[in-house]
């Protein structure tokens, strides 16, 4: 049914990926899914790296390491903007148009409240392209 899975990666914040990346895993095994690895930098220094070069090493590595664990073809792609933030989405959308991805698979946050007034990626992304979006949320403590 998938073919192609897009992951948005966001390398500053690992510990909130990891749900995600599970469910990538299995379902690029079940799918024989090639996956591409997507991260969104700006031109300037950051914490995650100095320039968009190191970036992508970094990315790549990224992906590589993550290839050892489901054993999927993968890919890196990097997306340079000078507001990540604000360009997000649209960035996003060019994304899933790049890689022909199929299924998205994107780490999420439970909703809040300030949703309804500005929506998560996830559901922008999903209005604006045909692909199937899968949206895993990080199991809360209870």
């Amino acid at each position: 049914m998938f073919q192609h899975i897009m992951v948005p990666v966001d390398l500053a914040h690992m510990d909130t990926l990891e749900p995600a990346l599970g469910v990538v895993a299995d379902m690029a095994r079940h799918y024989d899914a090639n996956i591409t690895y997507v991260g969104i930098t700006t031109g300037t220094p950051s914490s995650v790296a100095r320039t968009p070069g190191e970036y992508e090493q970094k990315l790549e590595a990224f992906a590589q390491q993550r290839h050892s664990v489901h054993g999927r073809p993968v890919t890196a792609k990097v997306y340079q903007s000078p507001d990540p933030i604000a360009n997000m989405d649209d960035l996003l959308v060019d994304a899933v148009d790049d890689t022909n991805a199929d299924l998205v698979i994107m780490a999420t946050h439970l909703p809040r409240s300030l949703d309804a007034i500005i929506p998560a990626n996830g559901d922008k992304v999903a209005a604006r392209t045909s692909s199937s979006i899968f949206l895993v949320r990080a199991p809360q403590d209870k």
